[in-house]
């Protein structure tokens, strides 16, 4: 069964996974870190739902920001880099 979810997730844009879901990333002293708990819609894998979760609270928008002119995304970005089930 197709949910609304998943049909959106083959629109065939680029996965916030791609970009923000690091599970190799160490942690520095200067990073700020927060934990969200989120539930991933049906369809939809918890990497996913983590990485759109780290890109909407940092980087990742539709909305053209100050952000665009950055030359270090990797600098600024969120990333989701643990998830526990």
């Amino acid at each position: 069964t197709e949910t609304k979810a998943s049909v959106g997730f083959k629109a065939g844009v680029k996965e916030y996974k791609l970009t923000y879901y690091t599970p190799e990333y160490e942690t520095k002293d200067t990073d700020i870190l927060a934990a969200f708990r989120v539930t991933p819609q049906p369809g939809v894998p918890p990497e996913e739902a983590g990485a759109a979760v780290a890109a909407e609270s940092s980087t990742g928008t539709w909305t053209t920001v100050w952000t665009d002119g950055l030359t270090s995304l990797d600098r600024y970005k969120g990333r989701c880099y643990h998830i526990e089930p």
